[in-house]
């Protein structure tokens, strides 16, 4: 069974994660969703190289902001991902096109999506001298335990 992933990225700053997990969308059959300003340009060499040029195989979309994001999105469950959730995202029942969303690089996500504290959950960091997980780590171990959830 297909889960059919939607990984949004809001303002992504560095082209290797992106293409990272481009590769990753394309590994798992899921679409990639860029939001706002992005720190690269799409025809960036370092992230066609990160992604081995697998956008082809992923439906990547860029969108003005969060709200005509959603528009385009099915009617599924949306998980935001950040550092200062407190709920742990091995307990979020995820189904199938459920809808991960992450933050930028250095900011993470912005407050007014982090104010959905219902539906934030954090990947456990076990040294609290680390700040957070890189962006890439992150989406491939929320996306992996969803599929792992669903299939």
């Amino acid at each position: 069974m297909m889960a059919n992933f939607h990984v949004v990225l809001i303002e992504p700053e560095i082209p290797a994660n992106t293409g990272a997990i481009t590769r990753l969308c394309a590994a798992t059959g899921s679409s990639l969703h860029l939001v706002g300003r992005l720190g690269f340009r799409l025809d960036d060499r370092r992230l066609k190289r990160a992604g081995l040029d697998y956008s082809p195989l992923v439906e990547v979309q860029t969108h003005v902001d969060w709200p005509s994001c959603q528009e385009v999105l099915p009617a599924a469950p949306v998980y935001f991902f950040s550092a200062r959730a407190e709920r742990l995202y091995t307990e979020a029942s995820y189904l199938p096109e459920s809808i991960l969303v992450f933050g930028c690089e250095t900011r993470g996500l912005p407050p007014s999506l982090l104010r959905q504290t219902e539906r934030c959950w954090r990947i456990p960091i076990l040294d609290e001298r680390v700040r957070s997980l890189n962006l890439a780590t992150s989406v491939g171990i929320a996306l992996y335990e969803g599929l792992r959830q669903c299939t």
